[in-house]
């Protein structure tokens, strides 16, 4: 089959009083990218669905999504009316990213119990189900470990049929199963077993392990292998003229070596067209074709974008 064609997700986190954000979100859309998502977490940025659909409100071609929700903060059957309200008032663009959880602060901060890994990908499985259920024609009922519901019909309808795509990652063996499993776009991140960003994440993206989780995702999702979509999250990304000097110059802050750090797929690093070209060739070896980067690569990526979207 061909290649998944490149699409680039751009993740927002405000401007927090609100004023900016829909001037931001037409800048977006105006610059090429295929979608702005926003993040779930109890810190000054803006609350995701709200937000999103503002940022509906202010375009006509751009995708909106969370990147991703975590499971713990919503019960499904909340989210699958919500997700779905969010779908029509878009006029379906909305893609649901939903997560397992991972930020300790989240959970420090809100008294939200944070329960072992496998109890958090076990509820996920659950609510996925539920979601999916509940955005179907007719009544629905689930009776599982975590959740139930008992003959509800799922009102609205999302306007996509079927409901909005689903994305769902993480950097872990089961949660990557189950996105294999389960959902329409597979996030490839870095296990974030500390709850925080830092040095300690970023060997678990290097080449070696990036395939053995792809093997992962290959075995776990079969035949509809084919049918998936692989996005990664980039966390280093710099344009410029002197990669060489960038790479020397960050890679051992991030606990990798100058080689791990040409090759990860979570960093980019180089000009324009030597970015382009390790877009093409992760794609030839990987398959991953959609890229999420950060906000303050909005305005220096939109050239890689410009050349590469829809390709």
């Amino acid at each position: 089959m061909p290649p998944h064609p490149f699409r680039f997700g751009i993740q927002c986190r405000g401007p927090a009083e609100g004023d900016g954000w829909p001037a931001l979100a037409r800048q977006v859309e105006d610059l090429g990218w295929s979608t702005l998502t926003v993040a779930d977490h109890f810190d000054d940025g803006l609350a995701p669905l709200p937000a999103l659909v503002a940022v509906a409100d202010a375009t006509s071609i751009l995708r909106i999504g969370t990147m991703v929700l975590a499971n713990d903060f919503r019960h499904p059957v909340v989210l699958a009316k919500e997700a779905a309200t969010v779908d029509l008032l878009s006029g379906g663009r909305f893609e649901l990213g939903l997560g397992a959880g991972w930020m300790t602060t989240d959970y420090a901060e809100t008294g939200i119990p944070l329960d072992r890994p496998g109890v958090r990908i076990n509820r996920l499985a659950e609510a996925i189900e539920v979601v999916r259920g509940l955005w179907r024609p007719g009544r629905f009922s689930y009776a599982g470990a975590h959740y139930t519901v008992s003959d509800l019909d799922g009102l609205p309808l999302p306007a996509q049929p079927g409901g909005p795509p689903l994305v769902v990652g993480g950097g872990g063996r089961r949660v990557l199963q189950l996105a294999a499993r389960t959902a329409d776009v597979v996030a490839l991140n870095v296990k974030l077993d500390a709850g925080v960003i830092d040095e300690r994440a970023f060997p678990d993206g290097v080449p070696a392990v990036t395939e053995q989780k792809l093997g992962w995702i290959r075995d776990a999702a079969g035949p509809r292998f084919s049918d998936l979509e692989l996005q990664v999250r980039v966390h280093l990304a710099v344009v410029t003229e002197d990669r060489d000097r960038v790479i020397e110059e960050l890679a051992p802050g991030f606990g990798l070596s100058r080689q791990e750090a040409e090759e990860t797929p979570h960093a980019l690093i180089g000009s324009v067209a030597e970015i382009c070209d390790q877009l093409v060739e992760r794609r030839e070896r990987w398959g991953i074709s959609y890229v999420g980067l950060s906000a303050d690569q909005l305005e220096a990526f939109a050239p890689i974008v410009a050349r590469l979207a829809g390709t």
